[in-house]
């Protein structure tokens, strides 16, 4: 048997996946095969894949594009590994990435069935140098979460404080990826974390602390599609999400926060802070946020009230963070 299949879906990204490819042929784990799912592309994917000399490259063709989802499934379904490894078709690992993994997993008892790792961004140019560096200084947390097991992780999963993204991360046993059923096809969003509370409620996650995936930032769907999907998710899991808030995990709250800065970006401030009046916002959020209202003022340039109104709410949430962690102190 394969020790790892490599599944990466692709559509119309005939410029970018040679790269994920190469990175993932390029391992230092070299007993490993590599399904592309061409999701029914229009671009010269075809010809990208067919210039392969490799026989560990294994093409599989969609007649129609059914979604990223269904082409990790459709993986999944042809992945011969005892594990299987995601990788979206626009990033990269870096060459240890699975040897890394394969290595946390050495040792551990049979609960553990997969584990993920960090991953950058490659952020050009100086709004990209920028954010990067403010993100940086900011992205601090009274708490460190969990990072590994099971139980635990679900809940910092749910409301937004680990995000695997499963997607080019994760490394799984395929034998649990098919019990679990594969990747929500019904989700528009926020995929990748549904997929990981369902594998998590078969065993264990381990993690390795290093950022072993280049990711590309992509382009985000419109706010109404994310709040949509973020509804959707919530109710899929809702008695767990009940449940883990009665622990103290805040969820709905930080669900909030995701769908308000889209709203922002989206230049619909309004809507915005409709849903930031009851999101969990701290300081490691306030780069994202100013982000997101800055791109958003580019798009619809908004009255000064309006402004002056999103700054007033904006102080209101983080004197609201303060005195929560001055209680808990």
């Amino acid at each position: 048997m394969t020790r790892v299949s490599v599944i990466i879906p692709t559509y119309n990204r005939a410029e970018t996946l040679p790269r994920a490819i190469d990175s993932a042929l390029e391992q230092t784990v070299e007993d490993l095969e590599v399904v592309v799912v061409d999701d029914g592309s229009t671009d010269d994917t075809s010809a990208v894949l067919a210039a392969y000399d490799d026989p560990r490259v294994r093409p599989v063709v969609h007649a129609t594009n059914q979604g990223a989802n269904a082409a990790r499934n459709t993986g999944i379904d042809h992945a011969n590994g005892e594990y299987v490894a995601f990788l979206d078709s626009d990033d990269t690992w870096l060459p240890a990435k699975l040897e890394r993994q394969l290595g946390a997993l050495e040792g551990r008892s049979s609960e553990w069935v997969g584990v993920y790792c960090d991953s950058r961004f490659e952020l050009s140019g100086t709004d990209g140098r920028l954010r990067t560096t403010a993100a940086s200084v900011l992205a601090t947390r009274d708490e460190t979460p969990t990072l590994e097991g099971d139980d635990e992780l679900i809940g910092e999963i749910l409301a937004d404080n680990v995000q695997p993204g499963a997607g080019s991360t994760l490394l799984v046993r395929t034998t649990v990826a098919d019990e679990v059923g594969g990747f929500s096809e019904e989700l528009d969003r926020f995929q990748d974390p549904e997929f990981c509370i369902s594998v998590l409620k078969q065993g264990k996650l381990a993690y390795v602390d290093e950022p072993l995936v280049v990711r590309e930032e992509t382009g985000h769907p419109p706010a109404s599609v994310v709040h949509a999907a973020s509804d959707q998710y919530l109710e899929m899991h809702e008695e767990t999400v009940d449940r883990y808030e009665d622990r103290g995990f805040e969820i709905r709250a930080s669900h909030d926060l995701i769908v308000a800065k889209r709203y922002f970006a989206d230049g619909k401030p309004l809507r915005g802070l409709w849903h930031l009046r009851t999101a969990s916002a701290s300081p490691r959020n306030y780069p994202g946020l100013c982000w997101a209202a800055g791109a958003g003022l580019r798009r619809n340039p908004l009255p000064v009230v309006t402004t002056v109104l999103g700054g007033l709410v904006l102080a209101a949430v983080a004197g609201r963070t303060l005195r929560s962690r001055r209680r808990l102190e």
